[in-house]
């Protein structure tokens, strides 16, 4: 029986099933929708409320590679990070991609649920657990602060134990994240030393100017494009760290994960690398003769 380890009931402790709603319950209440840009689809896509819960999979990506593995391992419930149904539709009938994807869910008995951007303002959220993951260890703080609550919003800021120069930290940081085809892009001097470090999980160049402001010596975020970081390095001397819009959320699945520890619920971290790169082509640099 899947039940909780230690619910009171009259003085006693007693063994209690947990439902989907349950579980829907504690990520909702770390999580709040109401924390949700307004453009965003959080919360359950499917799945019977009432329905009990054994075994809970979690992935940045709803896509056909973690449905498999779901069902493979008798998964009673996904959570990820992204939505499925990001702009509203009208139908979901199998002859389409994510349609398909619906009607396996449901016929396999898999509900879905998604924290996005109520992940990544929450504290701690994504932000926390990609700082943790590249290394920096004490008090983190907003790099865009919720005006509701200042301990919450986008990206975080805080500082490594001790400097290191930009080679080291983007060698640390790629240690820490896991492996993608892309690996890290970095901007600065190598040998400069870094203490102060900016970081935002997913797409953060709506971040850069927060990055600089906070006295950041290096800003490690993903998906930044050529001329916003052309021109942020032109203006001064802040490095960028550019990683994998998956590799960045990865982290925070550890974090959600956790929050289902005082249960009996089994949980599993997706296995799946579901970043949309799968290669990359380099053409060999040939040192010019004298």
């Amino acid at each position: 029986m899947v039940c909780a380890l230690a619910v009171i009931s009259n003085g006693n402790l007693r063994c209690v099933s947990l439902i989907l709603a349950d579980l829907v319950g504690i990520f909702e209440d770390r999580y709040d929708p109401a924390w949700a840009e307004s453009w965003d689809a959080v919360g359950l896509v499917c799945g019977d409320p009432e329905a009990e819960v054994r075994r809970v999979l979690f992935a940045v990506d709803p896509v056909a590679e973690v449905v498999d593995e779901a069902l493979a391992w008798d998964a009673d419930l996904i959570v990820t990070h992204h939505p499925l149904l990001l702009r509203p539709v009208h139908g979901v009938p199998a002859t389409t991609h994510k349609g398909r994807l619906v009607h396996r869910l449901i016929t396999g008995g898999v509900a879905l649920f998604t924290a996005h951007t109520n992940a990544d303002v929450a504290d701690p959220g994504v932000s926390d657990a990609l700082a943790r993951a590249v290394g920096l260890s004490g008090p983190l703080r907003p790099l865009s602060p919720s005006a509701e609550d200042p301990r919450r919003g986008l990206g975080r800021v805080g500082e490594l134990p001790a400097p290191a120069t930009l080679r080291e930290f983007a060698a640390d940081a790629a240690e820490g994240l896991p492996a993608t085809a892309s690996g890290l892009r970095v901007a600065g001097d190598p040998d400069a030393l870094v203490r102060t470090v900016a970081v935002c999980g997913g797409a953060g160049d709506s971040l850069l100017a927060a990055a600089r402001a906070a006295g950041a010596d290096v800003y490690l975020t993903a998906d930044l494009r050529h001329h916003p970081a052309s021109e942020f390095r032109e203006a001064g001397a802040t490095a960028l760290v550019d990683a994998a819009h998956w590799a960045t959320e990865w982290p925070w699945l550890r974090d959600a994960a956790s929050l289902l520890g005082e249960t009996n619920v089994e949980t599993r971290i997706s296995s799946a690398v579901t970043d949309a790169w799968t290669f990359r082509s380099l053409k060999e640099v040939r040192e010019s003769s004298t």
